[in-house]
């Protein structure tokens, strides 16, 4: 039998020791192999760091990141932090891979290569039956694709679940991300954290939209990839104002009638990643948050219910894909809290999380499921027991 299990603790105090007192003690009687610090980005990282790696045992690993939001069990919060403790049936190695913003393929490799290191496995005998990898990048680089090309170049078929680590701060110039490895807090960096386990698990994805049927393909891009300038060959920002039956000026990603409303999936298989845009441009190009190709087909997506959606997740979609639920660890797009705020649904969607296994997670900038860079979409690591 092989199992993986979690404990978790939030605290909102914010003195660092008496915060690191505060969740340790919520964790008495458990001796975790891991834990996972998701703490909201106006804390002390340092400080905090250090008053809960004290308190650890001696071999108890570490990782997290700054957010834009906690979660567990019981809601979603602002200014809090959330522990994850786990324990059970599993190894686990980390890597740190830093300068992303100047070679972030380079960081994703060698963030990747120090995880293999640390868990005393070659690359090339990675299973991926028994291995999982977390990743969290400093989601303020927009780096991701790039860091995955990285992480996945000798591990093409390795499975990746994770995102961006975040900021609650609104202006774009005073936005900044920290990861936390161990004892180290960083930023612009990738941290990735190797599993390996006999125990069930699943990569896993959530989002409350459905498909239409209706396609559009990328007919021009400009030189940085992430600006669509065409759209069924016409001006990017009016074909797409002419398919949602609105205005230019509604399309902008939060607006109750626009990209958040209907963005656009990648199909893959049977399978729709969301790739949303972001912004409509004064040229009528669309921002992009991932990088675009000309000639790629996407599947234009609509609004469900979203409450009902991921609560269904919860209680049918994970028990299902992984025996015996035990843990999961969640990363939660912000885009998507905000635009839950705006609609009205925040509370409906927090109380989603009560029907999940025992869970810690993050707000995030931007997420990562297997090898792509996604948005709008909820990403969980969950384990079990067989």
């Amino acid at each position: 039998m092989a199992i993986v299990k979690m404990q978790t603790a939030r605290t909102t105090l914010s003195d660092p020791i008496a915060a690191a007192e505060d969740l340790l003690k919520q964790l008495e009687g458990v001796t975790p192999k891991l834990v996972t610090l998701f703490a909201s980005r106006d804390r002390d990282q340092q400080a905090l760091n250090r008053a809960v790696r004290e308190r650890l045992p001696a071999g108890t690993r570490l990782v997290g990141a700054t957010t834009n939001g906690e979660l567990d069990n019981q809601g979603i919060y602002r200014g809090n932090v959330v522990l994850g403790a786990l324990y059970g049936d599993f190894e686990v190695g980390l890597g740190l891979g830093t300068g992303l913003t100047l070679d972030a393929v380079g960081a994703g490799a060698m963030a990747m290569k120090r995880a293999a290191q640390d868990l005393g496995v070659r690359q090339q005998d990675i299973d991926s039956r028994k291995f999982v990898g977390l990743v969290i990048d400093d989601g303020f680089r927009y780096k991701k694709e790039e860091l995955l090309l990285g992480i996945l170049e000798k591990n093409p078929a390795l499975i990746l679940v994770g995102g961006g680590a975040s900021d609650h701060e609104l202006d774009p110039a005073k936005q900044s991300a920290l990861l936390h490895v161990d004892g180290e807090v960083a930023t612009d960096c990738v941290l990735v954290a190797l599993f390996k386990t006999n125990a069930p698990w699943a990569a896993l994805r959530s989002h409350w939209y459905v498909p239409t049927g209706e396609r559009l393909v990328i007919t021009k891009v400009d030189e940085s990839a992430q600006r669509a300038l065409e759209i069924d060959g016409k001006p990017a920002a009016l074909r797409y104002s002419e398919l949602l039956g609105i205005p230019v000026e509604e399309l902008e990603y939060g607006k109750p009638r626009g990209f958040a409303a209907q963005p656009t999936a990648l199909k893959v298989g049977r399978e729709y990643f969301i790739r949303s845009p972001w912004k409509a441009l004064p040229d009528h190009s669309i921002l992009f948050a991932n990088l675009l190709e000309e000639g790629t087909e996407l599947e234009l997506m609509k609004l469900g219910d979203m409450a009902g959606l991921t609560r269904s997740f919860f209680q049918d979609e994970l028990p299902r894909r992984v025996q015996n639920p035990q843990a999961a660890l969640l990363f939660h797009c912000g885009g998507r809290m905000y635009y839950s705020h705006v609609v009205g649904t925040t509370a409906q969607l927090a109380d989603t999380l009560r029907h999940a296994p025992p869970a810690a997670g993050m707000n995030v900038n931007f997420e990562i499921y297997s090898g792509f860079h996604i948005n709008t979409t909820l990403t969980v690591l969950a384990f079990g027991g067989n």
